[in-house]
């Protein structure tokens, strides 16, 4: 007893250590006592003891965390009994206790959650004894006390979003699972909860005068009552994870089962009435849950109830907009921009019209969005997007109304553009005169909003264009002005902010033209607009040497981008008034004219901006754009800029092409990839088999390999060997989009034939130098990986020709070059693993698919002959792959995208490989694809969907054929010999788990199960024709219905998923853990 007690002490000590101490070596030390504590067979008694006995609140969340985590270890269970009673501990530990310290009593909450949903369908002498969830915890709320009520209201607050999470551990075993639970919670029991919530709240609301929400204990019952409401109306009823980013979308599928809680509209009026009445600190919770409601699906109601559950709604929101006292709080402010949002994305604006009092509604609600737009930019931007959103949606159906009352939005729309454009130019003086953030620095919040007004400004578009007209040729003349007079700068840089909202305004509105709603005279009025544009661009280039605005600059290039989308390339109309109208003012009166004006800004930005990754990017994207278009692409190349760009590309015409070590990170070299693949498309169009244009084009590169080759023969000091790195990096990022753009057969072998011999042993040497530098070798290997892939078939080689064998032998070469380096640099930390190796590995994975799946090489000849390069490249994908732990492979998309491809292809075409590997090695990549089988990546879980059933084909095969021919085996095949030795080990485990699971169902299932099973192989040969797999397919078909038909519980219940998951994956996870069996022996 006196041991008992001393290990308390000590247990209390360390959780003092763990949570309140400041010296980190003792936290560490008593973390590390405490998980082992966690692991300790003893555990789950130590748990009790410190929840009895335990004087620190601490002890006491450590025993309530380690609780949880023992009830959700997905190798070890306990038993049921086990788990019962500890649910039923917690839950009289609660109404023991009810004063426990916040984050105690929430853990305990937790543990009853989790617990609940893991046994949700264990079954004890025919009851699900963990059902009665709404029975036990009503105890709690009849009793009267204010702390049990809470308590209770939490406790299914959290079991709510149990079921509705999906937990770490639900995702790493079987989602279907999870769905089963939340289904079978979903149909015998939230609703039961919603009311009960809704019924305390009523309550609440009956009482709001008399209650002091000072008062800790009323005001956390309320709180906690809202929540489970809220809860239970954000669950995910049909399964669909929607992401909260795009919620403003979302349609909440109510069941049927739960209509007439919203045909009573006193449920609506409710939440209502708490919005009201409650204080700023409760009132954004009852908006939360209004903006649920309001977003129910359209099909739980006929068209008349529709109307009137509309109508109520309106009701309520005209009501807050004429007594907006509440909305001077940010998150009610915030949550009914969300409910107005709501009302266009799940109702038509057909319905809108016909409620009552419309006319009055919409001119509030514009009314409101005004006055937002201009008081609210600087401190709710994230609520005005739901604002702009509602607009947004209401001016895109103006076409498609069918009703014949007035929509009133050519009345209102113009308002509120007005109202945004001008917000934005008045934001400018005050951001720089107050130093606020710029929200133009904010290029993702800008992007959303431009969206969104570009279809709003073409609502009443002559309205919107002249207002910009206006605005534009006054910023634009006083801008003029202040050049030409030389004031202070302060000033310049207000207008030249003004301009660049000016420009993406305009920008948006002409990237928002549809094409069946524009007429000639929205055309004019886009050129009008872009010939103010293109005159401002001319000033500001005149200037760019040693004054330019990047950010104005970013925003011509968006304006750039929008213009492209709509007025130039192929399926554009030639004779559009805009040109027409840029013909009269700026004297470009076709495409091509245009297209020179877009490559003279881009050279301009190439020349000027170098210091700006920004700009670079988007301008080296613009032109990429421009490099696509069957047509334009054709006028490009005939414009003597392109020829310029063709013939001079080199870092005295392009500074950003510069290797300088005080220019920039050498990270910021991707942009040469994007520059480089542009410039391929427009040397393709004219190139043909014209081998001296292409060496002209390459003279630049060919200069810059020779300087890189020279200074590695000659590194003598830090910083040549930084200079030759710089270099190096620049050259493979350039010759990768080279290496991109040249998709045919001819210009292909024209690049192959200049990097090899001649230059490929200096990308070797780099790798060899730099192994540990992933700056150099992720580059140099995604170079390489380029160059293995057959795009468009142009890897297909003459038959006299060797370069398909020579180009295999240096991939070969560089995975070995670089994996059996990479390997000898011991351990990584964690947060620099994926940088320093699992990238370069990722890439190898690639490279190595890319070469053995692009059918350019006969791989047999390789045996043959005795060369080893195979040998080779195959034996590091092992030690790579070995070198990985299961969970970085799962953690790293990339990595696991590229390991299950190599692998698909490794099992279709060289399966005799796989089969000689040793046990240890094979049964690692059989317990990788059970792991990808559970995967969310589609590709990856029917990638080893694919390999698995190769590699069991491949087996069966080589079974059967040895029996036929007996004979020794040419190669090694361990695990064939091992089948051999105990040809009955896979019908022994089938057996077995068979029988685990018909006496794993109630007595009077067990007959049904097992007919099922007998019936899975009714009509089966031995033998794997197409016929014969056809059949089992359609058998396995029908023990899948009847087995989820014999798992229904009676009275309606929900099924009963058995222990064997009955999911997708079943079948595969079934062949993988039988070949792990044979090679355990």
């Amino acid at each position: 007893m006196a041991a008992e007690e001393q290990e308390l002490l000590q247990l209390e000590s360390l959780c003092k250590q763990l949570y309140e101490t400041a010296d980190s070596n003792l936290r560490s030390e008593a973390e590390k006592t405490l998980v082992s504590f966690a692991n300790s067979p003893d555990c789950l008694s130590k748990c009790q003891l410190l929840l009895e006995r335990g004087n620190s609140p601490y002890a006491q969340l450590l025993a309530a965390t380690t609780l949880t985590k023992l009830v959700t270890r997905p190798n070890i269970t306990l038993r049921l009994e086990q788990r019962i009673d500890i649910r039923n501990y917690v839950l009289n530990y609660l109404a023991t206790r009810p004063k426990l310290v916040h984050y105690v009593l929430q853990a305990l909450v937790q543990l009853f959650a989790r617990i609940t949903k893991n046994g949700w369908f264990d079954i004890q002498e025919d009851d699900y004894v963990f059902r009665n969830v709404v029975t036990d915890v009503t105890k709690f709320i009849q009793s009267g006390s204010t702390q049990h009520v809470m308590i209770g209201v939490q406790l299914l607050s959290q079991l709510v979003c149990e079921m509705n999470q999906v937990s770490e551990a639900d995702a790493s075993r079987s989602l279907t699972k999870h769905r089963q639970i939340a289904s079978s919670f979903r149909d015998s029991q939230l609703f039961e909860v919603f009311q009960l919530s809704c019924s305390l709240l009523r309550t609440a609301a009956g009482n709001i005068k008399s209650m002091d929400f000072n008062d800790d204990s009323q005001h956390g019952l309320i709180s906690h009552a809202l929540r489970l409401a809220h809860n239970c109306l954000t669950f995910d009823f049909i399964g669909t994870s929607t992401d909260e980013s795009s919620d403003d979308l979302c349609t909440v599928q109510i069941p049927t089962s739960w209509r007439s809680a919203f045909l009573d509209f006193s449920t609506l009026q409710l939440f209502y009435d708490l919005y009201s009445g409650l204080p700023a600190s409760l009132s954004p919770l009852a908006l939360s849950c209004l903006v649920q409601i309001a977003s129910v699906r359209r099909s739980l109601f006929n068209n008349t109830e529709r109307t009137k559950f509309l109508n109520q709604i309106v009701i309520g929101v005209h009501n807050i907009l004429e007594n907006p006292q509440g909305l001077t709080d940010p998150s009610n402010y915030h949550e009914f921009c969300r409910l107005l949002a709501r009302l266009k994305s799940n109702y038509q604006l057909g319905e809108l019209v016909k409620v009552d009092n419309y006319p009055e509604v919409i001119k509030r609600i514009a009314e409101f969005t005004v006055t937002s737009l201009q008081q609210m930019w600087q401190f709710a931007p994230n609520s005005v997007h739901y604002l702009l959103s509602l607009w947004q949606r209401m001016v895109a159906s103006v076409p498609y109304v069918k009703a014949t009352e007035p929509h009133l939005l050519d009345t209102f729309t113009p308002e509120v553009t007005k109202a945004y454009i001008m917000s934005r130019l008045e934001s400018v003086h005050v951001v720089i005169k107050d130093g606020l953030e710029d929200p133009l620095d904010d290029t993702g919040m800008i992007n959303q909003q431009l969206e969104q007004i570009s279809t709003i400004g073409r609502c009443e578009y002559d309205k919107t264009c002249a207002l910009l007209v206006q605005l534009f040729d006054e910023a634009a003349s006083r801008f003029q002005e202040l050049i030409s007079s030389g004031t202070s700068a302060l000033e310049i840089t207000v207008q030249e902010g003004r301009l660049t909202w000016l420009v993406y305004i305009i920008g948006c509105v002409i990237g928002g033209r549809v094409s069946f709603a524009s007429t000639d005279e929205h055309d004019a009025m886009d050129g009008e607009l872009a010939c103010r544009v293109l005159q401002l661009m001319n000033l500001t280039d005149s200037r760019i040497s040693n004054q330019g605005c990047e950010k104005l600059d970013l925003a011509i290039l968006s304006f750039f981008e929008q213009f492209r989308k709509i007025y130039l390339g192929d399926q554009v109309h030639k004779m559009s008034k805009v040109y027409r109208r840029l013909s009269e003012v700026l004297g470009l009166s076709e495409e091509s004219m245009v297209l020179s004006v877009f490559i003279g800004k881009i050279i301009t930005n190439l020349k000027y901006w170098a210091r700006s990754e920004q700009i670079i990017s988007k301008t080296l994207q613009l032109l990429s754009d421009l490099s696509v278009g069957y047509s334009s692409v054709r006028k490009l190349v005939k414009l003597e800029a392109v020829q310029f760009m063709l013939n001079n590309h080199t870092s005295d015409h392009f500074p950003f092409l510069g290797i300088s070590a005080n220019n920039t990170p050498i990270s910021d070299m991707r942009c040469r990839t994007t520059f480089y693949t542009a410039l391929g498309r427009l040397l393709m169009v004219d190139l043909g088999e014209d081998e001296e244009k292409f060496e002209r084009f390459m003279i630049p590169l060919t200069t810059a390999f020779e300087s890189v080759g020279n200074m590695l023969a000659n590194v003598d000091s830090p910083l040549k060997a930084e200079e030759a790195k710089r270099s190096l990096v620049g050259l493979a990022r350039d010759l990768r989009g080279i290496a991109f753009a040249f998709n045919t057969k001819t210009s292909y072998m024209m690049l192959f034939d200049w990097i090899y011999p001649s230059y490929t042993p200096i990308l070797q040497r780099a790798v060899e130098m730099w192994y540990h530098d992933p700056a150099v070798t992720t580059p140099v290997l995604k170079l390489m990986a380029e160059l293995a892939q057959s795009r468009s078939q142009r890897l297909m080689f003459d038959v006299s020709s060797p370069n398909g064998y020579l180009l295999f032998r240096e991939v070969s070469k560089m995975i070995v070059n670089y994996g059996s380096r990479i390997l000898s640099i011991g351990d990584v930390p964690k947060d620099q693993v994926y940088r320093m190796k699992l990238k370069g590995v990722s890439v190898c994975f690639f490279m190595l698919k890319a070469a053995l799946c692009g059918n350019y090489v006969n791989f047999g000849v390789f045996r043959l002959y005795g060369d080893d390069a195979l040998d080779n490249a195959q034996g590091m994908f092992v030690k790579l792959l070995l070198s990985i732990s299961q969970r970085d492979l799962m953690d790293y998309p990339k990595l696991s995208q590229n390991y299950y491809g190599l692998l698909e292809c490794l099992a279709n075409d060289h399966m005799t490989f796989i089969s000689n590997l040793e046990p240890q090695v094979f049964l690692y990549i059989l317990s990788t694809i059970s792991e990808g089988l559970t995967a969310l990546d589609t590709m990856v879980c029917t990638g080893c969907c694919s390999t698995l059933d190769v590699i069991i084909t491949y087996l069966f095969r080589r079974l059967t054929s040895k029996k036929k021919k007996p004979g020794p085996s040419p190669d090694s095949e361990a695990f064939l010999r091992i089948l051999e030795l105990h040809p009955d080990i896979l019908q022994q485990y089938y057996n077995k788990l068979r029988d685990s699971i018909i006496s794993s169902q109630p007595a009077e299932k067990q007959q049904t199960m097992a007919t099922c099973f007998e019936n899975l192989m009714n009509g089966i040969e031995r033998s794997l024709l197409t016929k014969n797999r056809d059949k089992f397919t359609q058998n396995l078909s029908v023990f899948r219905r009847d087995v989820n038909d014999s798992l229904k519980a009676s009275a309606g219940q929900s099924p009963t998923p058995s222990p064997a998951s009955l999911d997708m994956m079943t079948l595969n996870d079934f062949k993988v853990k039988l070949i792990q069996t044979t090679l355990s022996i």
